[in-house]
This record gives structure tokens, sequence and C-alpha cells, in this order.
């Protein structure tokens, strides 16, 4: 049994980076799957539902801008960590002023969403557990603005403003019949913990909604 919910989120910029853009950032067109995921798992998880998104509505234009951000170009080996642990001297730091390196990134500005989704019932749901509690717990953070941290579009310095969406919205591409957008990141498969696997679909956006509910997932 699934229990639905439409949230709208906006902020002004978001960054969802594409996969094959090994160095420099650069973002699809419209939000991830995941990331609406990652969004609502924001508000409100819980190990006993798994949020499914059904619909993503894009109520503004797409637009692009670049920006050059500071990013580090290493990360502290896991091995000098394990080393330390052992007892080894070995450095737990990274100098900033050694790694530091300038990227640009191609961000999304000025954007509006409306996630359509509903959850599932997992088997580590307990016998207290049931929809109508979890939809009603839901409801409340929504209307409250509650959230377990903050949600981002992307990247954690992209925070997202979100609502409950009581009122019928537009997008701005609802006169345009359909927009082929091309293979995006759909979630990734974490049915096996040591071998976790990306998922694609064909993003075609329809009347400025991707409608995930019959989407050929391709692994």
């Amino acid at each position: 049994m699934g229990m639905g919910v439409k949230v709208r989120v906006w902020g002004p910029y978001a960054l969802f980076s594409r996969p094959e853009m090994k160095v420099e950032r650069c973002s699809y067109d419209v939000m991830t799957p995941s990331a609406a995921r990652g969004i609502l798992e924001a508000i409100y998880w819980h190990p006993g539902l798994r949020w499914v998104i059904d619909k993503i509505q894009v109520n503004k234009p797409i637009r692009f801008t670049s920006v050059r951000r500071n990013e580090v170009k290493s990360k502290i080996s896991a091995s000098n960590v394990l080393q330390a642990y052992n007892g080894a001297d070995k450095e737990l730091y990274l100098s900033t002023k050694e790694e530091i390196v300038q990227r640009a990134s191609l961000l999304l500005c000025d954007v509006e969403y409306v996630i359509e989704a509903h959850f599932e019932m997992t088997e580590q749901a307990n016998e207290t557990d049931n929809p109508g509690k979890f939809k009603d717990i839901m409801m409340r953070r929504l209307k409250r603005g509650e959230c377990y941290h903050m949600p981002y579009f992307g990247c954690r310095e992209f925070p997202v403003h979100f609502e409950l969406c009581e009122e019928e919205t537009t997008s701005c591409y609802a006169v345009v019949p359909e927009k082929d957008l091309g293979f995006m990141l759909y979630d990734m498969d974490y049915s096996d913990p040591n071998d976790i696997q990306p998922m694609f679909f064909r993003a075609v956006m329809r009347n400025g909604v991707l409608d995930l509910r019959d989407c050929e997932v391709i692994r």
C-alpha cells in the first residue's frame, strides 16, 4: 500500500551533477529522482518506509549559470587512518593551502519543482507502524517546516525551501508537449551493499512533468 504526498521545493541554485563529468561539475537540466528522494528523507525518514518518486513537475524555466568554487583535489587516505589507529605516525589532515584548486561548476539557477511521491512499508516496520501513522507525521512536519537536516539541491551549499503543496500549480513548460532530456541518473541500487550500482533512465518531460511511474530503468 502506498501513501501519496505533494511537496513544493524551491531555491536560488541547484547542482545535480552528471556522473560523466569527471573534474568540473555540470548539472542535469532538472532534478534527478534520487535527489528528490533525498529531500523527502531529509524531511522524514524511518526504517519502516521507503520513498518512491512518482512525478517531478518543473515550475520555472531551466536556466544555467557558471561559477568557480574552491575545492580540494584530494582526500585523507583510509589506509593512513588505519595505520594511525594502529599506532603509526601518519598525518590525518589536508593542507588546504597545498591542496586547494579552483574548479568551474555549471549550476541551475532560480529553480522550483513539485515532487509527487508515495511511500511503501518495508520489512523493518514494527507492529505499531502503519501507513496512516507515517502519513500523519509527514504532513505535520511539512506544515511546520520541520526536517532532520536541511535538504539541499545536489550540494549542501544549495539549501532547499519546502512546503506542503495543497494547491494546483502550473509548469512553465505546460504548453510544450514533449522535451527529451536524454539519459539521467535514476537512483542507486543498494540491493548488494558490496556492489552498489547506478541506475539510469531516459528522461522525457511532457507538458513540464517527468512521469517516473512507468519509466524504463537501465542498469
